[in-house]
């Protein structure tokens, strides 16, 4: 379980995404392994993983992007304020 967290701090790949998620599931589905074949039972666990594996790592990727990438405050000229002052002073 601490591999699991230590590799969740960092930058997440898809495939230790989906070994994570093979690893989570294959312990929750233990019970029901003597039902399945074992060749059936990885497979299905493979591509379930896999499914899964994917969108946590595109969401963890979007989630670090947003937190690293810091909002820019632009500065903003009153330039409409100044026109009209340089006006009313050549009119005067």
């Amino acid at each position: 379980m601490s591999d699991n967290t230590a590799s969740a701090s960092k930058r997440l790949s898809k495939k230790q995404a989906r070994r994570i998620v093979y690893d989570k599931l294959a312990t929750a589905l233990a019970e029901y392994r003597a039902g399945v074949k074992e060749k059936k039972f990885s497979s299905n666990l493979k591509k379930a993983s896999k499914l899964f594996a994917a969108d946590i790592a595109k969401a963890v990727a979007k989630q670090k992007q947003k937190i690293q990438k810091p909002t820019k405050i632009k500065a903003v000229k009153n330039s409409t304020l100044v026109d009209k002052e340089s006006a009313s002073e050549a009119v005067v």
